[in-house]
């Protein structure tokens, strides 16, 4: 197992489980398997790791230093589940750990580089992995154990590295009533007013707003959503003048960022104030004024054009629409026999709301108009999709007067890398990055 150094498209966040005992983690276990083989469509890749006695019965808080080299203070119970632990861990990864010292110090690092790379959806630990462990895709600590002082903070501090401008906080869930101890926490080791800095505020604050110690106003989710509707109207088809611009790009990046933190409350399900569409919509302006100010800024067009203009791409892409919701859109078009035009535009909103779709509009678009009586929209899909590659492969061929077979054989070893690199995207979206323009750079070298 080696770290992932190079840069990559990471799809969600992984976890840690952290518990009081290592019967506690047993019971745990068992109940995740239980309900996943229940439930197959909601599998997690969950593992499991615990060591020394000292991890077998509860402690007051504080967090005793791990040893990832030694299970013999085990019992037996426990080391024989731990033992069944890693044999399913062993299937999942195709490797081949036990709990004996040299092969379980191989463990260890093992489900360490396994976290790191988001192969792990959830780990359950007791005390290993709560003190000194860092992996940016780390996002939730579930907290079922009495945690205190330095222990509570070098826990809580396991989710605090930020990854992009999705992750700009770590989230903690607790099971158990720690606030006071998180207070006198913070207290002892920092400022005894940093609780606004190292945690949160309520859904009430980042939805209606609220005013710091400092008496400085910070509007809230609700009120930046009416300021929008109000200052620019979808019933507005354009935006005029570019002070105009940069005003709704810079009030659309806040809200994004504010929406970006209010999903991360469970309060936010039902409440929010913009609908999907006009969401849809405001995302397409945005993305269009993107694309209008990246040519501006190749033409040189305006002296101040870079003056603190920044597109927070990473945010849209956190609300991506894929293919596959665009292709049961198409079905439900079909099976109205074309006659519900209202689904069009939801195609094109959401389509014009997409980073990685709007620039496959046109294809879209073609595949629609061209579809009759078909059983498998996704399959014709597919078809369609392959037979505009080949027609778009050929031209090339002949266009650059390249060795027909030679190409093709190049093209496949091409996109075979580039389906390994996008592993994690759903066969829909592998399939739509095949156009024009990405397959005649594949082959210019043959040339």
């Amino acid at each position: 197992m080696e770290e992932i150094k190079k840069k990559q498209r990471l799809s969600g966040f992984n976890s840690i489980f952290a518990v009081a005992s290592v019967d506690m983690a047993k019971l745990y276990y068992a109940e995740f398997k239980r309900q996943m083989d229940a439930a197959p469509s909601k599998r997690l890749r969950v593992a499991i790791i615990y060591s020394y006695g000292a991890n077998e019965a509860e402690t007051d808080g504080i967090l005793d230093e791990e040893n990832p080299e030694d299970t013999s203070a085990l019992d037996k119970s426990s080391r024989d589940f731990l033992e069944l632990a890693i044999v399913d861990y062993n299937g999942m990864f195709h490797t081949k750990y036990d709990t004996s010292s040299d092969k379980f110090q191989n463990y260890y690092k093992d489900v360490s580089l396994r976290m790191k790379n988001r192969e792990i959806d959830l780990l359950i630990v007791v005390n290993m992995f709560l003190t000194g462990f860092d992996a940016t895709t780390l996002n939730t600590l579930w907290v079922d154990k009495n945690l205190k002082m330095h222990g509570l903070i070098q826990a809580f501090s396991r989710t605090n590295r930020i990854l992009n401008s999705i992750k700009t906080f770590g989230n903690i869930v607790c099971f158990r009533n720690l606030q006071k101890r998180v207070d006198d926490a913070i207290a002892l080791f920092g400022d005894k007013q940093a609780g606004g800095i190292v945690l949160l505020r309520s859904f009430q604050d980042y939805f209606s707003g609220y005013t710091d110690d400092d008496n400085t106003e910070h509007p809230g989710y609700k009120s930046l959503i009416q300021k929008l509707t109000e200052k620019f109207p979808l019933s507005e088809p354009q935006i005029i003048g570019e002070q105009n611009e940069k005003d709704f790009i810079s009030l659309f990046g806040a809200i994004l960022r504010l929406r970006n933190l209010l999903t991360s409350f469970d309060e936010f399900q039902g409440c929010d104030v913009l609908s999907e569409r006009d969401l849809q919509d405001y995302l397409g302006r945005y993305q269009d004024l993107k694309d209008e100010w990246a040519e501006r800024r190749k033409k040189g067009a305006s002296s101040d054009i870079d003056d603190d203009i920044v597109f927070e791409m990473e945010l849209i892409r956190q609300v991506e629409i894929n293919i596959d919701y665009i292709l049961l859109l198409v079905k439900k078009y079909h099976d109205s026999h074309s006659e519900d035009k209202e689904i069009l535009i939801t195609i094109r909103k959401a389509v014009d709301a997409s980073p990685e779709l709007r620039s496959k509009k046109a294809l879209i678009e073609n595949f629609i108009s061209g579809i009759n009586e078909v059983e498998d929209v996704f399959l014709e899909w597919r078809d369609f999709v392959m037979r505009q590659k080949e027609r778009e492969l050929a031209a090339i061929i002949t266009e650059e007067r390249l060795k027909p077979e030679e190409t093709r054989q190049y093209i496949e070893t091409a996109l075979q890398i580039i389906l390994i690199s996008l592993c994690d995207r759903t066969l829909g979206d592998l399939l739509i990055i095949v156009d024009r323009g990405a397959i005649h750079r594949l082959i210019l070298p043959l040339s």
